[in-house]
């Protein structure tokens, strides 16, 4: 009797030809697309980025795994080997849309993450926080982590920056596989909505940044508001004094969960400390969704907004003190100047810039369209969950607050994809728990998926030509920076340009297109950077980099010809000497 019990717990646990068949098809489709991408040769020439130059070998291994994928969604839910499987697709998923650049080159993608890569190395090389010296060390949370961290284990830190993409991609998945556990129950929803929050995860905001670890806190404390937090009783009677005195008051949970909630408190108030020591944005945005999950009564410390809002506003009164006296939290506020700074400015440049702006907008509205019939659908069927809708629609009220350097949309849409995701899992699995789709419902969501790996693959990678930076470019940069004494200026055309990893405190960084604003021409230009360098006490390095001019012409800045009629004007003038170069770089030296 026992062994006839036990021989259908022995056959679960067996992997089956489906499974095995999905597996070794996604170490095939890493195969193909890590190849393929390694034949890329840098720089890269084309304004639509990757998707020009990839061979077709990389989007043969895109589908395949889509494929694989849908093919293993289709399995007995209840087999014990399934989720290796899943987890092996989605680590192969992760390889191939954020490590596609660590494929193609050696060197991190991105201006930004040596910039944070130098401001650790200050932080780990001088002695206390200095405030005054710029923003990032108004909330030096992070930078001081990762001080920390690559003092104590070796690791390279080029190494480290050029990974990060996976390495954070991998936590955010983490953290939203325990978050969507508490949502819903079918396990084939939750691996749909991961795959999604990969697939729509165009942002870029995964690099070596405050804002990747703020993320991650941010899904780890939604995660236990939603779960050992959640209140009982999720009903909120409205505005009426009585209504509001019921809200204020803690609503008790039951005995035997009463410690563990407390500790959920406790690491929750701890999380949000860290976070407000670490991003600017990321503490308000945690704090929109708790007012609103709290509203909608469901969370049970109802006193959490508050504790928040007391702790943000504590650290934005003392040790970010320095940088808000001159930059107001509302002083580029309003909803025109938000969308002039994050649409209309961003809709210009070269044709093939534009065709990567379009993709990326189309993805998200694809992405939103998708969410709104699936919680259509779920609130005709009675089986709509409101905290997914608040948490999905919550940051879009940051939008108008702040223009954030043009990036508060692309943040709206990161910070609402993990809840679009789960929504749209209404409508590409429909049914109930336990459904299992057709073979031609699996062909549709295949289709479907590989469309998406397209258009994001286009949207992460549609800068290449500008933020995949090439060896010349590297060694310009050791150049200017051991051509330019202490206290001089660097001076570069844009902000894609590999420097500030080190000696970040021992030169001004400034860019001409900072200097000049909107004006590049040689005519007007070329005065203003000539007499800031020139009056620098110390002197300066005027470097000139391929990416930095890059930039410039797709985004519509200045033409080829112009900037090339810039660089002759300085080189020019009177104490203007030419002291490198090599095929994508040029340096300068100005005497003072």
């Amino acid at each position: 009797m026992t062994r006839t019990l036990d021989a259908p717990s022995r056959t679960g646990r067996r992997w089956k030809p489906r499974d095995v068949g999905c597996a070794v098809a996604g170490a095939a489709s890493l195969a193909l697309a890590a190849g393929a991408a390694s034949t890329v040769a840098v720089p890269v020439d084309s304004d639509l980025g990757l998707l020009a130059v990839l061979p077709y070998p990389f989007w043969a291994g895109v589908v395949l795994l889509n494929v694989a994928f849908a093919v293993a969604l289709r399995g007995d839910d209840a087999g014990p080997a399934r989720r290796p499987v899943m987890l092996w697709l989605i680590a192969v998923l992760v390889l191939m849309l954020f490590g596609t650049a660590a494929f193609v080159t050696d060197i991190p993608r991105g201006e930004v993450a040596f910039r944070h890569l130098g401001i650790a190395d200050a932080l780990s090389t001088t002695q206390g926080i200095n405030p005054d010296i710029d923003a990032y060390f108004n909330w030096p949370g992070f930078f001081a982590l990762l001080a920390t961290i690559l003092g104590a284990t070796g690791l390279d830190p080029v190494a480290v920056a050029l990974w990060a993409p996976v390495f954070n991609m991998s936590l955010w998945l983490a953290a939203m596989g325990v978050l969507t556990r508490y949502l819903t129950r079918d396990p084939r929803r939750r691996w749909l909505a991961l795959w999604l929050f990969c697939l729509g995860n165009w942002q870029d905001q995964d690099y070596l940044s405050p804002q990747a670890f703020g993320f991650f806190l941010y899904l780890v404390v939604i995660a236990l508001l939603v779960g050992p937090l959640a209140a009982r009783t999720p009903v909120f009677a409205g505005f009426k004094r009585t209504a509001l005195e019921w809200w204020w008051r803690e609503r008790s949970p039951a005995e035997p969960r009463q410690a563990h909630r407390v500790s959920a408190i406790a690491v929750v108030i701890l999380l949000v400390a860290v976070i407000c020591a670490s991003h600017q944005l990321t503490p308000f945005m945690l704090l929109i969704a708790m007012i609103a999950l709290t509203l909608s009564g469901r969370v049970w410390p109802s006193r959490l907004p508050l504790i928040t809002a007391v702790l943000l506003s504590l650290w934005l009164v003392y040790p970010a003190s320095a940088y808000l006296v001159g930059h107001p939290p509302l002083e580029d506020a309003g909803l025109l100047a938000a969308a002039e700074a994050n649409v209309v400015d961003r809709v210009s440049g070269t044709a093939g810039h534009l065709v990567v702006v379009q993709v990326r907008m189309a993805l998200t509205v694809v992405l939103w369209l998708l969410a709104a019939a699936g919680a259509l659908r779920d609130w005709r069927r009675g089986r709509l969950d409101i905290r997914v809708v608040l948490l999905a629609v919550s940051p879009l009220v940051l939008f108008p607050a702040q223009a954030y350097g043009g990036e508060m949309l692309i943040r709206v849409s990161l910070f609402a994809l993990p809840f679009v995701a789960v929504q749209a899992c209404s409508v590409l699995l429909p049914r109930h728990r336990g459904w299992r789709p057709s073979a031609g419902a699996a062909a549709g969501l295949a289709l479907t998926c590989s469309m998406l790996a397209l258009l994001t693959v286009t949207g992460r990678f549609g800068n290449a030509q500008y933020d995949v930076f090439t060896d010349g470019e590297m060694a310009a940069v050791a150049a200017a920076q051991r051509l330019a004494p202490p206290g001089s200026a660097i001076i570069s055309a844009a902000h894609p340009t590999p420097w500030r990893s080190d000696s970040y405190l021992e030169h001004k960084y400034r860019t001409i297109d900072e200097l000049c604003q909107t004006d590049l021409s040689a005519e007007v230009c070329g005065p203003l950077v000539y007499n800031y360098a020139r009056h620098n006490p110390a002197g300066a390095v005027l470097l000139l980099t391929r990416s930095s001019e890059a930039s410039l012409v797709l985004q519509g800045a200045t033409s080829e010809r112009g900037f090339a009629e810039l660089e002759d004007w300085l080189g020019a003038q009177n104490g203007v000497e030419f002291v490198f170069g090599n095929a994508d770089a040029r340096a300068y030296r100005v005497a003072p």
